[in-house]
């Protein structure tokens, strides 16, 4: 059965903010698979994301979190604006603007949720020694959003060059090679 997009962002989100809380303070500094980021650069960017998505909805103003800000409090405030967003029906189908491609919060929220959240995830677990499993019908829907734009998202400081898998690879091996990932 496929989740709503609450239901789905909801899982993402919660294993998001578990990596956070549970990562050793001595590996916020380790390097991610996102070139020239940092663990905590990772976690920061998915937090200033959230924040700048929530703004969309009332033109307020964002900004990525401080050095030193907590990141598990900046991520509880900013997933838990989202969740909100998405539990109001009229927030939830505002049209964001141009900047966000004019769709839907909630269709925003899908594709950041998928293709943001759950592969900065992954690249947060792989710096920081934590368990690297996805939730699989977030990574389907993930490679659902994300292949159809393989020309689009090759670019600098986004993903990279694709990876080629094995032929017998599982679906989160495949979708982490499309997008540059080394597993």
């Amino acid at each position: 059965m496929e989740s709503s997009v609450p239901e789905l962002y909801e899982r993402i989100a919660e294993r998001f903010g578990e990596l956070i809380r549970v990562c050793p303070p001595d590996r916020w500094q380790d390097p991610s698979p996102c070139p020239g980021w940092a663990a905590r650069d990772v976690a920061a960017h998915v937090v200033s994301n959230h924040r700048r998505a929530v703004a969309g909805l009332d033109g307020s103003s964002h900004a990525a979190p401080g050095r030193g800000e907590d990141l598990a409090q900046a991520w509880d405030a900013a997933s838990g604006a989202v969740k909100a967003s998405l539990r109001d029906p009229a927030k939830a189908r505002a049209l964001l603007g141009e900047e966000f491609g004019s769709i839907p919060f909630e269709e925003f929220v899908r594709r950041m949720a998928c293709a943001d959240t759950l592969i900065h995830g992954w690249d947060l677990a792989r710096a920081t020694g934590q368990d690297e499993a996805l939730d699989a019908e977030a990574v389907a829907v993930a490679t659902e959003i994300l292949l159809p734009e393989d020309g689009d998202i090759r670019m600098p400081r986004a993903f990279g060059a694709k990876i080629s898998s094995a032929a017998d690879a599982d679906a989160q091996t495949r979708l982490l090679n499309f997008l540059g990932r080394r597993v």
